[in-house]
């Protein structure tokens, strides 16, 4: 190829990765269900979108590596300290018992529908088992069940990922280690990839915890030691025995995430940008390599296939991790309708494929294709079908909002208060222990832990919480917890606005759009309240009496929409509104206003 070809190529992919990606952020559908048929299209339309073409022999060893980069993501998130409970029992049922299941039936069924060697049909099985939060994540943040129900499936999810590599990586080393004569030959060569891996990660782990904990990195410098030592490591172990960095990854991040005395945040911008960014490379790249000829004799027999592990597979791997636990039938059929496969799948096969083909395993061809018409088949089944599965079953999220209030002043647990009697399910946070007493003495529900910890992955849940307000009476607390807890809570932040001509350290300089607008200040609200006003609710629509100021409009549906700097909600029928009532109106100042 040309410098201009390679140039074009490299620079289509990029534009294809990152495209596919915000168009499927604008449709809410999975990224996968636009990426794959992006690459397959290229790929398919013009020569310059193949990377074996583009890189040559460089384009396995860098799919490897930006596996092992992606295992290592999805290692730092296996904290096993936040199993607990019933939620343990369940995930860890579907973890073995599911990889199991799963294994066994794909490796039987390649055999006869696929036309596999055994060798190809292990592979592909142990390839089949991982799903992954890269796609579970998505497709539950569209669907929103219900808190429990999407915890255990993002566990499950963010745990199968490194263990199917691992398990791919492993059967890899099986498979070549089988044509060897000699069962000790075999055995011996099997656990000599298992040591490597597992060894280098924990030197890798090791050295990453003596830099992180005793040298000031910051995190941009932090993340890029990071990213340097998962891919020397993996390259090492590569080195001296091929695909077994995918093992070294993996252990990094379990282990930097479960060491005591090192506090990892929970979300890492840069880290997280470029593993969307390689997936999204991989995704396109790799569907590109798949060409029409290569699917013509394996899409109908890969399709039935999928008929199988969706409709027999996965529910019985599902009954059987549940049998005996608390969770509800249709949460169960839930868990069973959810097991799509994503990233680690098309990496691993498109990894371990071409090895496998070079060594002259029967099959071995129709491991990538295969793998390619599973992921879309499931993606695109469960993308479609999800929301409408789980409103049948009625396991979807309530629409109502759940307001998290940051702050313990008095016309907060009013506020508190006039939110739950407009219905919402109101959740409290103070740090004064005196605030948190009059909470709790209030009778309102009080969130345990620590709230800027919960930023980092350490503190308090906020499962299920849409909305935070930040309403304390520290203006600089406000502002540092509303851009912290945006980067970790699903829903809105808001906070209170300063005073005007504040000389806080960080209040005056924070933007967005603050509460109530800059004339219902922090100290304005306090002033009022000490005045006599308290905080009710009025029917909606309608106009306000006099001197009454509106807060918040609590929909019908219970959707809460907040008084902000640049926007006033407009009232419609059935909508409650959350006022401040003067004090004319709101009688003594010792009578709570309603």
């Amino acid at each position: 190829m040309t410098e201009n070809q390679v140039m074009a190529g490299l620079g289509l992919i990029v534009v294809l990765a990152v495209g596919s990606q915000l168009l499927a952020s604008r449709l809410r559908v999975p990224a996968l269900l636009v990426l794959l048929p992006a690459g397959f299209t290229a790929g398919a339309l013009t020569d310059d979108v193949d990377p074996n073409r583009l890189l040559g022999h460089a384009f396995s060893p860098m799919v490897s590596l930006a596996v092992a980069v992606i295992l290592y993501d999805s290692g730092l998130g296996l904290d096993l300290g936040g199993l607990r409970g019933h939620t343990r029992r369940v995930v860890v049922r579907l973890l073995w018992i599911g990889t199991l299941v799963t294994w066994v039936a794909a490796t039987l069924l390649a055999d006869p529908l696929l036309g596999m060697s055994k060798q190809a049909a292990v592979m592909l099985g142990a390839i089949l088992v991982v799903s992954g939060p890269t796609v579970v994540g998505p497709l539950l943040d569209f669907v929103r069940p219900r808190e429990r129900l999407q915890r255990i499936l993002i566990w499950e999810g963010a745990l199968i990922d490194p263990i199917g590599g691992i398990l791919g990586a492993l059967v890899f080393h099986g498979v070549v280690a089988s044509q060897r004569k000699g069962a000790a030959a075999q055995v011996g060569a099997f656990m000599a990839s298992a040591g490597i891996g597992l060894a280098g990660g924990v030197v890798g782990a090791a050295l990453l915890w003596l830099l992180l904990r005793y040298v000031p990195l910051g995190e941009v410098l932090g993340t890029t030691v990071q990213l340097a030592a998962v891919v020397g490591v993996a390259a090492a172990c590569d080195v001296l025995r091929g695909d077994t960095g995918l093992i070294a990854a993996v252990t990094m991040g379990m282990a930097l995430a479960n060491l005591p005395g090192l506090d990892l945040p929970a979300r890492r911008p840069f880290l997280d940008t470029l593993v969307s960014m390689i997936i999204g490379l991989l995704f396109v790249s790799i569907s590109a390599t798949v060409t029409p000829h290569s699917l013509r004799h394996v899409v109908l027999p890969a399709l039935a296939l999928v008929a199988v592990l969706v409709l027999v597979v996965r529910p019985l791997a599902t009954a059987v991790a549940t049998y005996g636990t608390d969770l509800p039938r249709q949460e169960r059929l839930f868990v069973a309708w959810m097991d799509p496969r994503g990233i680690v799948a098309a990496s691993t096969a498109s990894t371990f494929s071409a090895t496998l083909v070079g060594k002259g395993i029967g099959g071995a061809a129709k491991i990538l294709p295969a793998t390619f018409v599973v992921i879309v088949a499931t993606v695109t089944l469960y993308g479609l079908t999800a929301h409408p599965v789980a409103r049948r079953l009625g396991v979807l999220r309530p629409a109502r909002s759940r307001p998290l209030l940051v702050g313990g002043a008095a016309w907060v647990l009013d506020l508190a208060r006039a939110l739950r009697s407009a219905g919402l399910d109101v959740l409290m946070w103070a740090g004064l222990p005196a605030q948190r007493e009059k909470i709790a003495a209030a009778g309102l529900p009080l969130a345990p832990g620590e709230l800027l910890a919960d930023a980092s992955g350490a503190g308090a849940e906020l499962e299920g919480v849409t909305v935070v307000l930040l309403l304390t009476d520290e203006d600089d607390f406000n502002a540092l917890a509303s851009m912290t807890l945006r980067q970790t809570t699903e829903g809105a932040v808001h906070r209170l606005a300063a005073p005007s001509g504040a000389h806080g350290v960080v209040a005056p300089y924070t933007g967005g759009p603050a509460l109530f607008g800059s004339d219902l200040s922090r100290p304005e609200l306090n002033r009022r309240y000490e005045a006599g006003a308290r905080v009710g609710t009025l029917p909606a629509p309608g106009e306000l009496p006099a001197g009454h100021e509106l807060l918040f409009v609590v929909r019908a549906d219970g959707l809460l929409v907040p008084v902000t700097q640049g926007s006033r909600p407009e009232s419609r029928p059935g909508d409650t509104a959350v006022v401040l009532v003067p004090q004319t109106a709101a009688g003594p100042p010792d009578t709570p206003g309603g």
